[in-house]
């Protein structure tokens, strides 16, 4: 059951692991009885017509039961939704059991059948979800603790707090938080896959063999993604069209880097390449002979780059149909202000707000300006240690290997 009075774990647990919280229906056995639910996770609801493609879009089902014995719930399909508030609009059995289950991946326990389960994530989502807080209580509890008469900021509006809460999660995202999110990919004959939608900058790139065994692909500097491939006449010239705007082709360099070494072993062209004096290596090259690798090139995993110009990582063609995953940092603001922040990185949070609000107005004392600049930096550092998760175990593990002696 949730802790009275003020605790901080507000589900039981079976609305933690199941995802499920049930109600006992009235005794009459009356239409229209209402249920409130109390999960973390908001009810989301558009429709109740199985049919109707929004239908999908709940994150939750309906279940009823006259005993509430396993395999004996059937779903409810007539309800209505308002604050977490589950309406049955039929009447149902006196004392009948009621069971709101959140959606979970492996459909709940509910349903007599596949279709009737609550298949998705929801569940999910909300595991390990106490070690964060949600952004818009950051800005709420700052509002309680740091504005007001007798304290430092006597008033500021929820605007501009929102403001520089918003810009202090991004700031942390890049470097501090454990914002790294990842996708599980199949890269297509195109050798191209597509931007997530909260992409800012890449973190690794690997792709997985039958084992499961990660290998690493990095970035390339054999070739690149022109960023405008613009149509020129005979003497070189850009052609514009009616609305003289440049004319775009496609661009050859990139057909080329698909094309070049396809059905063939990309490593081995690139080791002949070497040979040839192509890239630095060779007995040709220059005015003395250079050998062996280029560490450089020296991989066999393959290679990617950057495609800015469509939004797309573009692969080696030794890569097509490899199961990949991409790690990569978002700003954390994809979700507005149900964005989750680390409680490890929670007073920083607080710290950053009160220097950005109290540095950004005027005739404010130097030397308070300055003490919340430092007192931000420190609580930053701190934030940075806790979040790197260093264990000492792991480190002497680690060193274990160093008293080897390494001969050259």
């Amino acid at each position: 059951m949730p802790l009275p009075n003020g605790g901080l774990i507000t589900e039981n647990n079976r609305q933690y692991y199941e995802g499920a919280q049930s109600f006992t229906g009235n005794v009459g056995g009356t239409a229209g009885q209402s249920f409130t639910t109390t999960f973390d996770t908001d009810l989301v609801f558009y429709s109740t017509v199985t049919t109707d493609p929004q239908y999908a879009l709940n994150n939750f089902k309906v279940y009823v039961s006259p005993t509430g014995v396993g395999g004996s719930f059937t779903e409810v399909t007539a309800y209505t939704v308002s604050n977490n508030t589950v309406t049955i609009t039929g009447a149902i059995a006196a004392s009948a059991t009621v069971v709101v289950q959140l959606k979970r991946l492996d459909g709940g326990v509910y349903g007599n059948t596949a279709s009737e389960k609550a298949y998705g994530n929801t569940t999910e989502d909300n595991y390990g979800s106490y070690g964060y807080i949600k952004l818009n209580d950051v800005i709420n509890n700052f509002i309680v603790a740091y504005v007001g008469n007798g304290k430092l900021i006597p008033s500021c509006k929820r605007t501009d707090i929102i403001f520089h809460a918003k810009r202090a999660m991004q700031e942390f995202s890049y470097d501090t938080l454990r914002s790294i999110n990842s996708q599980e990919l199949t890269i297509p004959n195109n050798l191209s896959v597509i931007m997530p939608q909260d992409y800012v900058n890449y973190v690794s790139m690997s792709w997985y063999d039958s084992q499961g065994i990660a290998h690493k692909i990095y970035p390339t500097k054999l070739t690149t993604n022109p960023y405008e491939t613009p149509v020129q006449d005979s003497e070189g010239q850009p052609t514009q069209d009616a609305n003289s705007n440049n004319i775009e082709s496609t661009s050859v360099v990139e057909e080329r880097w698909k094309t070049n070494f396809y059905k063939n072993d990309l490593n081995a062209n690139i080791d002949n390449a070497f040979a040839n004096g192509v890239y630095g290596a060779g007995a040709n090259f220059g005015y003395g002979g250079v050998y062996g690798l280029d560490p450089q090139y020296a991989n066999a995993n393959g290679w990617f780059t950057i495609n800015d110009r469509e939004g797309k990582f573009s692969f080696s063609s030794n890569l097509v149909d490899k199961l990949i995953v991409l790690e990569y940092i978002s700003d954390g603001l994809s979700s507005s202000l149900d964005t989750r922040v680390p409680k490890m990185a929670e007073e920083a949070m607080y710290a950053y707000i009160s220097h950005a609000i109290i540095s950004t107005r005027i005739n404010q004392p130097e030397y308070i300006v300055q003490r919340l600049k430092k007192e931000k930096s420190a609580k930053l550092r701190n934030a940075k240690i806790r979040l790197s998760n260093i264990k000492l175990d792991e480190i002497i593990q680690t060193m274990r290997g160093k008293s080897k002696w390494l001969k050259h």
